[in-house]
């Protein structure tokens, strides 16, 4: 059987490989649903070292099953998603994104590469572990309707179905060197909201003459803070916030048409459908008082993410034996979201967090900005880890 030490030597003697991996990843980016080249690079690679894989699932993704001994015994799966944001990269540095307005500011050119480098350690080792490990290359993690549900929808958890699915994510709130657990509820449901409030537009100074398009959606906007405040559940946090109030007047025109685009994040499916609703009724009654008609678009997006307890246990007890408990963090929720939700609401799952911070070398950057980056060494980490803790599950 492998054992840590063994991963992590050869982990090691790997770097140089795919730390150029990552830097072409980093410096080629692609948005959401347009990641054709970063699939060709993948594939290619796939290729090269003799692993089979299916491509063009919902999408650009990728998926292929590596077979270890008895392949029958039980079936994980692995996953990273692949695409970029459309961010101005503002590093200085050999490997920035040669691909304007586009970044890989929120870490995937590090997973795609951890994943990569555990592909290849795992491959080249089929005799040294139990089972069957499924990976996925999922493309659109971060534009809905996402990547998860397109390959969802083309069978990707099926022929065969994993019994648990596991996947990293980096941390710039860790430093390199360190893993990230949280068992249960972890992430954020989001949807966004759109209105749209109408009336009569006309000369400010001729109030007769017009509908108060503009105080109509400002109450709106109120109404809906103070009721999304009075009636959140205590247990979890919920966030309703606008970020786009378009009223295309002047100081003494008023517009007949406001938009109003904002976000709503639970970790609640109940107090969400609940929400949704308040959302109609106040936004109908409030425009109906200024004589004004409300137009409400509410997209549904990802559900809550919640890791299995048990996976989730394991996984982190695992991860103590490839980087010392020491270095093991507890996660706290978060009102952020992740499409990785989808999967873990079909087979049970752990989202681990991988830290990749390193002060000294002022790598501080929050996730989506234009000078996120990586300590590269956390690549390290990062493969190793994933490798220990699928061959663990598989034992």
């Amino acid at each position: 059987m492998i054992n840590p030490v063994e991963i992590k030597t050869a982990v090691h003697d790997m770097m140089d490989e795919f730390i150029g991996i990552r830097r072409y990843l980093h410096a080629n980016p692609e948005l959401s649903f347009e990641e054709e080249s970063t699939a060709k690079y993948i594939s290619n690679l796939l290729d090269e070292w003799g692993i089979k894989y299916e491509k063009n699932i919902g999408g650009h993704g990728i998926v292929g099953v590596l077979h270890g001994k008895n392949p029958d015994k039980k079936v994980i799966a692995l996953r990273a998603d692949m695409d970029a944001l459309p961010i101005e990269e503002a590093n200085i540095v050999d490997y920035k994104s040669l691909n304007t307005g586009v970044m890989h500011a929120c870490g995937h050119d590090v997973h795609m590469t951890c994943l990569l480098g555990t592909i290849k350690f795992l491959n080249e080792n089929r005799d040294k572990f139990e089972g069957s490990i499924k990976f996925i290359f999922q493309p659109a993690e971060e534009t809905l309707p996402g990547g998860a549900l397109k390959m969802i929808e083309a069978g990707v958890l099926e022929n065969p179905k994993p019994e648990l699915i596991i996947a990293q994510h980096v941390f710039p709130e860790l430093e390199a060197g360190k893993l990230g657990f949280k068992s249960g509820i972890y992430m954020a449901s989001s949807d966004e909201v759109k209105l749209k409030i109408s009336g009569r537009g006309g000369h400010a100074a001729i109030p007769e003459r017009y509908d108060y398009t503009v105080l109509a959606a400002s109450k709106i906007m109120l109404k809906l803070y103070e009721a999304v405040e009075a009636g959140k559940p205590k247990d979890f946090p919920s966030v309703l916030a606008f970020g786009e109030f378009l009223a295309k007047g002047a100081y003494n025109v008023i517009p007949s048409e406001i938009n109003i685009s904002g976000t709503f994040r639970t970790f609640n499916e109940n107090w969400r459908k609940k929400v949704h609703a308040l959302i109609n009724e106040i936004s109908t009654q409030v425009a109906k008082e200024f004589n004004c008609l409300a137009e409400v678009n509410i997209k549904k997006g990802y559900p809550v993410l919640v890791n299995n307890e048990v996976v989730t246990g394991v996984s982190r007890e695992f991860a103590k034996e490839i980087v010392g408990s020491e270095n093991i963090e507890e996660l706290k929720i978060r009102t952020t979201v992740e499409d990785f939700a989808r999967f873990a609401q079909i087979v049970p799952a752990c989202f681990y967090r991988l830290g990749i911070a390193n002060e000294e070398k002022g790598i501080v950057s929050n996730l989506h900005t234009n000078t996120f980056n990586v300590d590269e060494s956390s690549i390290e980490t990062g493969i190793a880890t994933m490798i220990w803790l699928a061959v663990s599950h598989l034992k």
